[in-house]
């Protein structure tokens, strides 16, 4: 239960403090932390594949905000994951989207021990309207770094990977950032996100007019980490989304975009924080000073 949890959080919070971040991702074995990361989110696609070609209707879908919905998929997707990450490394802590919601949306603290991250089905809403980019993310955090990344597209058939210091992969083939330099030949996504209120609506709108002006074009896929990885492999030149759902949205794509050449970023272009629930993920340092300034 979640008490146990807890404990094992506390647990290995106890061992990481005994250690530098540093020592603690070398002690790590991130091969295996890797391995087990490409099984778990190769099995929930599994699941997720599965599940697109099966007839659905809107009672098996639930509302967790007006327009932030969660399925039976994303909810059987999170216990394969954490279910077999628990197994393998009993030790770490984990943090899951769906179990975080369940818990009343209090974000565990994290801390510097090692920490996995886990969206089972990011891009909800997509695959409710059969829309192809929803995806399963699984990271693993050290330091508060994302040090090991999957983000597993079942419905077209792509899986980013990395690990620190290894490099950044789809389906096996490295991959690199593109090499764009000015905003104005840029091609940008962004997302709306759940939030409705005119407040917050009339910031997106600003930004959106702003990343309009002064680049190529804009686009929205429905995922944080899909636009993450769309920076990864050079078919995007920058991302930028403020108040997505955490950190599991956010710290596999983190990895992935870093090994690929990128910057990963507050998007007012200051350090990244996986508990901020922003990011700007750009293909390097002059795209992330434009659109730093730009979003500021």
């Amino acid at each position: 239960g979640r008490e146990r949890r807890q404990q094992r959080c506390m647990c290995s919070t106890d061992q990481a403090l005994s250690m530098a971040p540093a020592a603690a991702e070398e002690a790590l074995d991130l091969d295996r932390c890797l391995s087990a990361a490409l099984e778990v989110a190769t099995a929930a696609g599994d699941i997720i594949a599965e599940a697109w070609c099966a007839s659905r209707s809107e009672t098996a879908v639930e509302h967790k905000g007006t327009v932030d919905l969660v399925t039976e998929t994303d909810k059987a997707c999170e216990e394969l994951i954490l279910g077999r990450l628990r197994a393998a490394f009993p030790a770490h802590c984990f943090i899951g989207e769906e179990e975080t919601a369940a818990a009343g949306g209090v974000l565990p603290a994290i801390t510097d021990a090692p920490t996995w991250m886990v969206d089972p089905l990011d891009g909800t809403t997509n695959f409710v309207h059969r829309f192809p980019f929803s995806c399963v993310c699984v990271g693993l955090a050290v330091g508060k770094q994302p040090v090991v990344g999957v983000v597993h597209c079942p419905i077209l058939k792509e899986t980013f990977h990395a690990a620190r210091g290894k490099g950044a992969f789809l389906n096996g083939e490295r991959i690199e950032v593109s090499r764009t330099s000015e905003a104005q030949k840029a091609l940008v996504a962004t997302e709306i996100g759940v939030a409705r209120d005119p407040a917050v609506m009339d910031n997106i709108m600003r930004r959106v007019r702003a990343v309009c002006e002064s680049s190529r074009s804009l686009r929205c896929s429905g995922s944080c980490a899909m636009n993450m990885v769309g920076v990864a492999c050079g078919r995007l030149d920058a991302f930028y989304e403020d108040g997505f759902g955490g950190p599991w949205d956010c710290a596999a794509g983190a990895v992935i975009v870093r090994e690929a050449g990128g910057e990963v970023s507050d998007v007012d272009g200051g350090d990244f924080d996986l508990a901020a629930r922003r990011v700007l993920a750009t293909n390097g340092q002059a795209l992330r000073a434009a659109y730093g300034k730009m979003l500021a």
